[in-house]
């Protein structure tokens, strides 16, 4: 008797190991604009991440034009029962629309409320808004991410590009629109927020 208890016992965390899914919910960058999908950020994520002996499996939930206000109207949706946890990378739609920083803060703070509600960890990524804009609207939307990501307690990684940011030749990392990374430059991002992403899944883990 005792034998089959102890055998019991065991199922519950066998059944429970299976990998774990993250969603990444995103615009363009996330989505792989301009970019047969081999090459895009989330299939090169996931042979980054099965390359670490992780089982994981990412979703794409980027969709290319998305804002912050597209990306909270479909945040219910996309954390389904299987998701474990998720990937916030939106604003950069905000910023070439010139919304105010406010505006979005608003809307990712929504999307931070539902995952608080549903218990889902979070990696946050920041974005930096270009200067033409003025140096209160750069500074405003610049802080809102990490202020969010301190705010929630979620994992934060300050931005897709900033693997990119130091590079001599941009034309050699970016498309000819000089805003969305090529094979090359999706590579180095991929190395660059992989360790987060790992941070991410081991919390989900938990």
């Amino acid at each position: 008797m005792r034998k089959t208890a102890i055998t019991l016992l065991f199922i519950p965390t066998l059944a429970w190991g299976g990998p774990v899914v993250i969603a990444a919910l995103g615009d363009s960058l996330t989505q792989g604009y301009g970019l047969p999908e081999a090459d895009g950020l989330v299939p090169n994520l996931q042979t980054w991440i099965d390359g670490q002996g992780v089982e994981a499996t990412i979703l794409n939930a980027g969709v290319s034009g998305d804002t912050t206000a597209g990306g909270l109207a479909r945040t219910e949706w996309t954390l389904t029962e299987d998701v474990d946890a998720i990937i916030v990378a939106l604003g950069g739609n905000d910023v070439l629309r010139a919304l105010d920083p406010a505006m979005t803060k608003q809307n990712l703070r929504g999307i931070l409320e539902i995952t608080k509600d549903r218990g889902v960890p979070v990696m946050l990524v920041g974005m930096q808004a270009p200067g033409n804009y003025g140096p209160d609207y750069k500074a405003n939307f610049d802080a809102l991410f990490p202020d969010l990501a301190q705010e929630y307690g979620t994992l934060f990684h300050i931005g897709y590009l900033e693997a990119l940011r130091d590079t001599p030749d941009l034309s050699t990392v970016l498309q000819r629109d000089f805003i969305h990374p090529n094979a090359v430059g999706v590579d180095m991002i991929v190395k660059d927020i992989g360790p987060t992403v790992l941070e991410l899944i081991s919390v989900a883990q938990q």
